[in-house]
């Protein structure tokens, strides 16, 4: 048994569309779409005139619904007066009182009003005279209580170190007189504070002493520091200088 010959014959597309022929249109055509028929302007404003009207039927059914609500609206108006015949005059009645005294308010507002009009100048003269004083001392007292502000803080900073002060004082009167109480329970009390307010003194007096002393020896030893640092950089250009003129022939 031989092997299948499934083969095909390759076609040129291009030389079987030229054995074909031109192929014919389908549908309209870029010049059938150019020169189609087109309306003039005299019927495009006729058609836009139209829309702007609206539609006739809408309109006549409108009329139809207005005149059957004004219809409604006549019945129900006879079946209420017809109905309420006491209480429509009654209405009437306090209707023409109200037209009297309105009449007669408006006169008397007419000559209210030009007095009013005159006061309420008048105090409004005063309102802006008194808002231009509050101004005044609202600046003032801003500035009065930012100076008070800062006396006050002052003062507290002050009061805060008295009365650190005091506390230390009293505490070390205490320690002092603690340990006398100890030592010599016979002497008096009075003594004892009175000589531990003393040594305090002496002991606060020393103490600033050492302090003084310590800046004292600080600024000593810097400024020895300088000195030393001054005379290498003098001994560095020295030699520098010595080392030029040797190099230079």
């Amino acid at each position: 048994m031989g092997k299948r010959d499934n083969r095909v014959a390759y076609m040129n597309p291009i030389a079987m569309a030229r054995w074909r022929g031109p192929s014919q249109p389908v549908g309209p055509t870029i010049q059938d779409y150019l020169n189609r028929p087109r309306p003039t302007w005299e019927e495009v404003k006729k058609k836009i005139e139209s829309k702007k009207k609206g539609s006739k039927a809408l309109a006549e059914f409108e009329e139809k619904m207005n005149e059957n609500w004004k219809k409604e609206l006549e019945q129900s108006r006879e079946k209420a007066l017809s109905g309420n015949e006491g209480p429509s005059r009654k209405r009437e009645r306090k209707k023409k009182k109200k037209k009297k005294s309105c009449q007669s308010s408006s006169s008397s507002s007419s000559s209210d009003s030009s007095s009013s009009s005159s006061d309420y100048e008048v105090e409004k003269k005063k309102r802006g005279k008194k808002r231009k004083k509050k101004k005044k001392h609202s600046h003032k007292s801003s500035e009065s209580s930012t100076y008070e502000s800062e006396s006050e803080s002052k003062e507290y900073r002050k009061k805060k170190k008295k009365s650190k002060d005091e506390t230390e004082k009293e505490k070390y009167i205490r320690s002092v007189s603690k340990k006398r109480k100890k030592t010599h329970p016979e002497d008096k009390p009075l003594s004892s504070e009175s000589s531990s307010e003393s040594d305090y003194e002496e002991e606060v007096q020393a103490k600033k002493k050492r302090r003084h002393e310590e800046q004292e020896q600080t600024m000593e030893k810097a400024k020895k520091k300088k000195k030393k640092h001054h005379k290498k950089h003098s001994k560095k250009k020295k030699k520098k200088s010595r080392s030029t003129p040797s190099n230079s022939p």
